[in-house]
């Protein structure tokens, strides 16, 4: 039984003969390749390989699986002195890395690997990068809060975390995320984010955003007041103070002002989007009232 070899097959799985073989070990300078020893006479070795092939294209090129049919290349196969089918030889540099011998659960395969490679949260990491450098910050949002826990404890995380909540106007959320960056990842986009939020403070104390607020201390019951201070706020992206405020007046009337509070909430939320952490929680507490 031979694998089936899709023509389709990306170039970073290719079948190793004795006119690429050089060439192919070479190019483990410039990333790792994963020699894969199979036979169509040994079943296990078919079975294996499409674990092998699962993995590598999980990582996407980040590695090259070079198949080495031992039935055809016996002189390639020879020069490694396996002793069963399957084997594993990873080269890394030019130079054999590590050697695996005989059948593999895919967790061995992946444990054999993982000392070569970078994690599967390291790569997805960097395709968000490029959604940062393209400003596409809510996709990016949504892609870093599908990384591993594990991961979000990093610095370059919690950077990328608090500069699309800055970028998509969430800033109370991205300054607690800064506050949570060590001093030692405290770099130059630190820097610019804190800048950013100061700025934006700043912007919006408005002076009548003050006299409203101390208008609302004086008469709290006065609906009318709190809602002209939830537009203000609207108005100068404060959008999670706008939104607490909406949310408090329809608890005691969910048609104030002819339906307008509803609507306006509503429509700050269509604003922030779906992948808004802000818009999420105050959505659900709203759907809670009409329904």
């Amino acid at each position: 039984m031979q694998p089936y070899i899709s023509p389709q097959q990306p170039d970073y799985i290719l079948q190793m003969t004795e006119g690429n073989f050089q060439k192919t070990l070479d190019g483990s300078f410039e990333k790792p390749t994963l020699l894969y020893f199979w036979a169509s006479s040994i079943q296990e070795s078919i079975e294996t390989l499409t674990t092998v092939e699962k993995i590598t294209l999980e990582y996407e090129g980040v590695f090259v699986l070079a198949l080495v049919d031992c039935e055809k290349e016996q002189l390639i196969a020879s020069q490694f002195g396996l002793s069963s089918l399957p084997s594993m030889a990873l080269f890394d540099k030019g130079q054999p890395a590590n050697f695996l011998e005989g059948p593999q659960s895919e967790a061995n395969i992946r444990q054999f690997l993982a000392p070569f490679l970078p994690s599967i949260d390291e790569i997805a990491f960097q395709k968000i990068r490029l959604l940062l450098l393209n400003k596409e910050y809510e996709t990016a949002l949504v892609s870093l809060k599908k990384l591993d826990l594990s991961f979000a404890q990093t610095g370059k995380y919690k950077l990328a975390l608090a500069e699309c909540y800055v970028e998509t106007q969430q800033f109370e959320m991205g300054k607690t995320v800064l506050e949570s960056v060590l001093m030692q990842d405290q770099d130059a986009l630190y820097n610019s984010l804190i800048a950013k939020i100061e700025l934006h403070t700043q912007a919006a104390d408005t002076p009548e955003i003050r006299e409203l607020q101390m208008a609302l201390e004086a008469s709290p019951d006065n609906q009318s007041l709190a809602y002209d201070l939830a537009i203000q706020f609207s108005q100068v992206h404060r959008q999670e103070e706008a939104l607490e405020l909406l949310l408090q007046l329809l608890r005691k009337d969910l048609h104030f002002s002819d339906g307008n509070a509803k609507k306006t909430m509503m429509d700050i939320l269509s604003t922030l989007g779906q992948s808004n952490d802000v818009a999420s929680r105050y959505r659900r507490q709203l759907y809670s009232l009409l329904y």
